[in-house]
């Protein structure tokens, strides 16, 4: 019911978003009188603020065809390196460039596509042979296709970096850090040659009990039969993932949106001053931010659950208790895999102190193979925007040069 509710009032807003685009157009037009006094201009910002807000949308592409390597503009190709039910493994080829370090950026299966980190993946470009985790969308996968956990999404991991190759470099954003981490433990338990040199960390709920945020309260108040209950819906029947059961990406959308309300008020008005400005620059700086922070997808039940069960309730990670198919995940099996945990002073989804426990429970590594760093950014400035690329990457480029490159 709540997924047919929702499509509904999707469809008529579709249908809203639509005509106010066009009302808008229309007040705005040079040949209009009225797109040149009285209200129209206002009006004509409103309407384009609202068609904004309320159209719908699907996969937002990367959009990252070429990159400067040493002065020198390069053509930027993406290529699928592996395909599987529930993700692929991108690749970036940057035409006519060979050697550098490869990088394995895990974007986070968390109600957003992958394209949240085209910053990211931007301003490694010139440094690295960058690859990334593109998720599907859960409700276009069939029921057919089975299952996808969280064991499933750290055996995805384990075969990404396989195919990828020994020697690679791995980079966690926020929600996989959990998973990543896992990964390395039974990969270095298991000796297998393609563990990654370096992972790195960033706005990571590895321990949870550090400094807890909103988002982690919400996930520890109420009891774990609370989500099984409340926040699992089928898909219905308009989709390729018909009767799958999910956790919808509107839902994780409508929990952020709701975490910083006022501050998404305030970017709408500027942007809305902006349009009766006529600064359509300044305007479109926030239409692009909510293009893909809008954008969202659903993740299957199981996969959610486990991770609510696991990560925020039960602490499975930094209590020595998580298992990945039975087998006890051992932080102590990491001896040579380097570790970064990168943190956000005014982060409010993982709070400070919640990455920096991956160094502190990997009790076997080198105190020389651990680093800390603590920037001056909020969850989103850790790996986009300048902060991100003045700031944080080139720390990161430093440590996986020092760590083989």
């Amino acid at each position: 019911m709540l997924y047919n509710a929702y499509e509904m009032q999707r469809s008529m807003l579709a249908g809203a978003s639509a005509w106010a685009n066009f009302s808008a157009e229309l007040l705005s037009n040079p040949s209009n009188p009225f797109a040149y006094f009285g209200g129209g201009p206002v009006v004509a910002s409103a309407l384009e603020v609202f068609a904004h807000a309320s159209a719908p949308r699907g996969k937002p592409d990367f959009g990252l065809d070429r990159t400067t390597i040493a002065g020198k503009e390069v053509d930027v190709v993406e290529e699928i390196v592996l395909r599987k039910p529930f993700g692929q493994l991108k690749r970036f080829v940057r035409k006519g460039v060979t050697g550098g370090p490869r990088l394995l950026i895990v974007a986070p299966m968390s109600g957003h596509y992958a394209t949240l980190l085209r910053g990211t993946v931007e301003r490694m470009l010139p440094f690295a042979d960058v690859y990334i985790t593109d998720w599907r969308d859960a409700r276009q996968v069939p029921v057919a296709e089975g299952r996808f956990d969280l064991d499933d999404y750290v055996d995805y991991i384990v075969e990404f970096l396989e195919t990828i190759g020994p020697g690679a470099h791995m980079l966690a954003v926020c929600q996989p850090s959990v998973p990543c981490y896992a990964a390395a433990c039974v990969m270095s338990a298991d000796k297998n040659p393609c563990r990654p040199k370096t992972l790195t960390m960033m706005g990571g709920p590895i321990d949870t009990r550090e400094a807890p945020t909103a988002v982690n309260t919400l996930a520890t108040e109420r009891p774990f039969a609370w989500f099984e209950q409340n926040v699992i819906t089928t898909v219905p029947l308009n989709y390729p993932g018909a009767g799958r059961r999910v956790y919808p990406g509107f839902l994780q959308l409508a929990g952020f949106m709701t975490m910083n309300l006022g501050n998404h008020m305030i970017s709408h008005w500027e942007m809305f001053k902006h349009l009766v400005q006529g600064d359509d620059e300044g305007a479109d700086v926030t239409k692009d931010f909510y293009e893909e922070y809008r954008s969202v997808c659903d993740m299957t039940a199981e996969f959610y659950l486990q991770t609510i069960e696991v990560v925020f309730q039960s602490h499975a990670l930094p209590k020595g208790e998580m298992t990945h198919r039975g087998r006890k995940v051992d932080p102590g099996a990491i001896t040579d895999i380097a570790l970064l945990a990168i943190e956000g002073k005014r982060d409010d989804i993982s709070g400070l102190g919640q990455t920096k426990a991956a160094l502190t429970i990997a009790t076997n590594l080198p105190a020389s193979e651990k680093k800390h760093l603590v920037a001056d950014a909020g969850h989103y400035g850790i790996f986009n925007g300048s902060k991100w690329r003045t700031q944080i990457a080139p720390v990161l480029e430093e440590w996986i040069t020092a760590h083989g490159g």
